[in-house]
Order: C-alpha cells, then sequence, then structure tokens
C-alpha cells in the first residue's frame, strides 16, 4: 500500500509540475485544495491530497469521449459535467496522457496569446492525441 501511495504522489507532483510549466500558470488554494489557474481562471482541480485516490478534473472538448471511455471516470459535480469538465482517478490513464488532458484544459482556458507561447515549434496534446489514437480503448 505504502509503495501504491508513494506512486500516486509521484504522479500528481508530475502532473502538477507540468500544469505549473504553462505559460503564467499557477498555483492556488481555495476551498482548501490544489488547482492550477492561468489568469483568474482555474484549468485543473486536483483536490484535496487523498494518497489513496488522486485525482484531478479537466475541462475537455476535444478528447472527453476518449476521457471518458477510462475506469473511474465521471463529470465533474457542481454542474461543471455539463460544460465539459471531467474528474479522472491519477491511475485512469500513463502520466503522458493525464498530461495531453491537463494540456487540452488549460488550452480550453487560456487566451490565444498565451496559447501560442506553446504552439511555437512544440508538439502539442492535438498532435499526440492524434499519435496516440485510441490507444485508450
Amino acid at each position: 500500500m505504502a509503495t501504491k501511495r508513494k506512486r500516486s504522489a509521484d504522479v500528481r507532483e508530475q502532473v502538477l509540475a507540468f500544469a505549473l510549466g504553462l505559460p503564467e500558470a499557477w498555483e492556488d488554494h481555495p476551498w482548501n485544495e490544489s488547482v492550477a489557474k492561468v489568469g483568474k481562471k482555474v484549468f485543473v482541480f486536483f483536490g484535496s491530497l487523498d494518497p489513496d485516490s488522486p485525482g484531478i478534473s479537466v475541462k475537455l472538448i476535444a478528447s472527453h469521449h476518449e476521457a471518458m471511455q477510462l475506469v473511474g471516470c465521471q463529470p465533474t459535480g457542481y454542474g461543471l459535467g455539463k460544460s465539459g469538465w471531467v474528474s479522472l482517478p491519477m491511475a485512469s490513464a500513463p502520466v503522458d496522457v493525464i498530461c495531453d488532458f491537463v494540456e487540452e484544459s488549460y488550452r480550453n482556458i487560456a487566451t490565444k496569446k498565451l496559447i501560442a507561447q506553446i504552439d511555437v515549434g512544440a508538439t502539442t496534446a492535438m498532435d499526440r492525441q492524434r499519435e496516440r489514437g485510441s490507444r485508450l480503448g
């Protein structure tokens, strides 16, 4: 059990570091939870640190259907699911796939100017999604 908790904490740290590496992203702690924001808007909810079942909530449009096929993924509560927000356990997919979801959520929230900063010469989440096809299914 301790190994599973350590792995979950490591994955959470990797995903959080990825999120905070996006242009002008920053961490905030409303409601005693961790979130990643761009400007004043949340693009990832990390929730409270639950070593038994860490997860995230992200806003997905392009890969919403793909994410909903993952074990444990569900529409985010509080009415957010109606706007494309999904909640998924960190263990539901490889770290790179979760980071792709985080990047897509960022793109759905950030300004075009900020999005352009990550598009210059970069392989985007959408490119990686196309390369990956539906390997999750």
